[in-house]
């Protein structure tokens, strides 16, 4: 069992009021109490950031109860995937959206200052792996999200290797700036900083400058950073892409107390990570994956190799297959939800890596993403888009060429308005640092924003192929079904 802090100190901060710890647990116990009272035994949330979504996820593993937290941006569709697909019987949401299940019973439930819904579900009870303490839902490449199903103690496990890495930087204040239902912001961003007895400071979303899962406001972002003097950040790659365009374009600086942003979810590249630290970022790359309970690796400040992912942290143990498969073991999930198949105990990752002679990782792509172009070359479209996105002018790039002779790319612009003419400029530059095999010929605009709104992209961040393929297999001369 997790020894949580207690005391006065500030546990949480939503940016008017904060609750010490010995607040929060008391919080923490009336919800705990009233979940078992009404026989929850699965519980679902969908909810913004804020002080109630770190109650009610303790409240839930005090209770034994499962969680399953759900994130604001899942579809209609998926959150109903969800709910049925995990037996859901209790669902915690704003009294706002408890009207979109007009036939559930509802009680109102103050939760650290927030007005909320607990509503009764007609769930019928799943088989889940024993010891499941929460699942948590990728969006994956389909429109269907997979159920990855966790033990407290890998969640924990994460959680103490995280602090142990983290502790020579005396973090006490972590801005959450991702949603807490995705799982790196609930472990490394909550958990982590609480286990502590850092204060977690838990905005709504819109506060962060985030809409949705992808839509972001660096300006207004910064401005928070500045209102809330925070120590860590956790950040995606086009977060943090944004954030230091901003930074440059209007001659500003990080406060000092910044001490490291981690960057994950995808590849960062060591042109943003240097544009970063330019303007004083700390950005630190790591890696990581929800089947290995969130993150495995990550640079820390002094120990920290640009271009690789971080040495392994101390819960997580890392080895290379012999096709060049990241291997991973430590903190591993119990299984997917539906399935009976039991997790190996190392778990193949799907990425391509490798270990420095350091013990640095170096992620060099996905297995079934490899392309082979028509000259019978292979080639990594993460390797090639990685280096598109190096360029200041490039926010997103999806590179396909699977049996074609020449590898085209589709591109989202930095900015808005940005001519032809500039994204042009980016791949001519980004050519000039590949092979010639590996260079794009061809490329057009996207027509919109890589995001889960266009059906373009993943939550956290990953392009939906075989979509974007669809949209503009046209401009490219592709045909739609050449997928990688």
């Amino acid at each position: 069992m997790t020894a949580w802090p207690t005391g006065p100190q500030p546990a949480l901060d939503d940016g008017t009021r904060t609750w010490s710890f010995d607040a929060l647990a008391a919080e923490v116990a009336a919800l705990s109490a009233r979940l078992v009272a009404q026989g929850t035994r699965v519980l679902a949330t969908v909810m913004d950031n804020g002080p109630a979504w770190v109650v009610a996820d303790l409240a839930a593993g005090a209770a034994g109860i499962v969680h399953v937290p759900l994130p604001l941006f899942f579809t209609g569709e998926q959150i109903a995937h969800a709910l049925q697909a995990a037996g859901v019987d209790s669902l915690l949401v704003p009294r706002a959206l408890a009207q979109r299940w007009p036939g559930a019973p509802a009680t109102d439930c103050g939760v650290a200052g927030a007005g909320l819904a607990l509503l009764r579900l007609p769930a019928v009870p799943v088989p889940l792996p024993a010891g499941t303490a929460k699942i948590t839902f990728t969006s994956g490449t389909t429109g269907a999200p997979k159920g990855v199903c966790l033990s407290a103690a890998a969640m924990a496990s994460v959680a103490q290797g995280l602090v142990a890495a983290l502790e020579p930087l005396d973090i006490r204040r972590h801005l959450c700036a991702l949603p807490f239902a995705v799982l790196l912001e609930n472990i490394a961003g909550a958990m982590a900083p609480l286990l502590r007895g850092a204060t977690c400071v838990a905005l709504p979303l819109e506060r962060i400058g985030l809409a949705g899962s992808s839509n972001f406001d660096a300006a207004r972002f910064h401005a928070t950073v500045l209102a809330t003097q925070p120590h860590s950040i956790i950040l995606l790659p086009q977060m943090l892409r944004a954030w230091a365009g901003h930074l440059l374009q209007t001659g500003q600086r990080v406060p000092p107390g910044l001490r490291i942003v981690a960057v994950g979810g995808a590849a960062v590249g060591g042109k943003l990570l240097q544009m970063a630290q330019a303007v004083g970022i700390p950005a630190c790359e790591g890696y990581g994956l929800s089947e290995g309970a969130s993150v495995q690796t990550l640079n820390l400040p002094g120990a920290s190799r640009p271009g690789s992912a971080g040495r392994a942290l101390p819960h997580a143990q890392l080895r290379i297959g012999a096709d060049g498969e990241v291997l991973v073991a430590g903190s591993l999930f119990l299984g997917y939800l539906g399935s009976d198949a039991v997790p190996p105990a190392w778990w193949p990752t799907g990425d391509l890596g490798r270990l420095d002679a350091d013990g640095y990782l170096h992620i060099e792509g996905r297995r079934r993403n490899v392309l082979i172009t028509a000259y019978g070359r292979n080639v990594s479209p993460e390797w090639v888009e990685t280096a598109l996105r190096g360029e200041n002018a490039v926010a997103q790039a999806v590179v396909f060429g699977d049996g074609a002779p020449a590898l085209s790319a589709v591109l989202w612009p930095l900015r808005a308005g940005l001519p032809d003419d500039a994204l042009q400029a980016a791949v001519d530059a980004a050519n000039a640092t590949l092979p010639d095999y590996a260079r794009v010929r061809r490329w057009t605009r996207a027509t919109a924003d890589f995001d889960v709104a266009s059906g373009m992209a993943t939550a956290n961040g990953r392009p939906q192929r075989a979509a974007i393929l669809q949209r503009h297999a046209d401009a490219l001369g592709l045909a739609p079904q050449a997928t990688v």
